[in-house]
């Protein structure tokens, strides 16, 4: 497969800055995700994948508002800007030279998750934002930005088999840690299923009480903070780059009291978008730590055989 000379050159120049944009991309639609919710947008387009029967876009409707129609139009439109970066990512990979098999799988991660995301948004419209379903949406999309951290770090480094910088029970703790995360970000959507934004005025809610799912994920960021505090205890005298590490105390510092926060002044809208933004910040600092502590070298042909050195310097900078 071959391409202008002009074309190549472009992807290869810009590959970083689509791996970025693709972050950034992955972690905004779930924000404006989190917009037509507030709102009450959710069935603004009550059909999928047309917005009404015989209509791709917003018509005038005597049931549905106009401005919960354009809320929920808009959010499925950067759909489709998300799935255009993805893709710049996927051909920049496959053009680059030589052609590394990771990056390339990072980038198709990307692209997939956002088809994968488009099929995902139309059954929560068509089962009528059902909590559990709005619920995935969420989760996958802060999957999808810890991949998109992946890609931008391994840019900066090797292809070779990825190196500790830190002893087995540190990386052991790291995993425990993401866990964690992974749960700490399924019982916000608990707590946003069973609290007063559902999307639509007539959506079933999670039939919970708000201050006992509320509870337990705080509960939850105390324990994702404190194994930090403790992973920073322990990361002394290892040659771990320091930044990412207090990045992400401080996001998860900020993350924690706009919760507080939302919980004393009865969740306003602004909050919930914020607290969304947050927790893609979050996701993105502890990927970055993630990859921090790990490093790749190159593969390097010697005699008969394949090695690999560690050439490359620690991805934190290029996260």
């Amino acid at each position: 497969m071959s391409a202008p000379t002009w074309l190549t050159t472009f992807l290869r120049t810009f590959q970083r800055a689509f791996a970025i944009a693709v972050v950034i991309a992955q972690g905004g639609i779930a924000v404006t995700g989190s917009i037509v919710r507030v709102t009450g947008s959710g069935l603004g387009c009550p059909t999928w994948p047309q917005c009404f029967e015989g209509s791709l876009t917003p018509v005038e409707h005597p049931e549905v508002a106009s401005l919960h129609q354009w809320v929920e139009f808009g959010n499925r439109t950067l759909t489709g800007l998300v799935g255009f970066i993805a893709a710049l990512c996927v051909l920049a990979a496959w053009f680059n030279r030589p052609r590394r098999k990771r990056v390339l799988v990072l980038a198709l991660v990307q692209l997939g998750g956002v088809a994968a995301q488009a099929v995902i948004g139309g059954i929560t419209v068509l089962t009528g934002l059902l909590w559990w379903t709005v619920s995935v949406h969420f989760l996958v999309s802060m999957l999808l930005v810890w991949f998109a951290v992946l890609l931008v770090a391994a840019l900066g480094e090797g292809d070779g088999p990825a190196t500790p910088l830190v002893p087995k029970p540190l990386m052991t703790l790291q995993v425990v840690q993401a866990v964690v995360l992974g749960l700490l970000l399924l019982a916000g959507t608990f707590v946003t299923a069973a609290g007063p934004h559902a999307g639509d005025a007539a959506t079933p809610r999670l039939d919970a009480p708000v201050e006992t799912v509320s509870q337990v994920h705080a509960d939850l960021l105390f324990l994702f903070l404190g194994m930090l505090i403790a992973l920073g205890f322990a990361l002394k005298g290892h040659p771990v780059p320091r930044r990412p590490y207090a990045v992400l105390v401080a996001v998860v510092v900020a993350q924690g009291a706009l919760g507080l926060v939302q919980y004393w002044t009865g969740v306003p809208e602004v909050l919930v978008s914020l607290h969304v933004l947050g927790a893609g910040a979050v996701v993105v600092a502890t990927a970055a730590l993630w990859v921090s502590t790990r490093v790749r070298g190159d593969y390097l042909v010697e005699g008969e055989g394949l090695r690999s050195h560690s050439g490359g310097s620690s991805v934190a900078s290029h996260v």
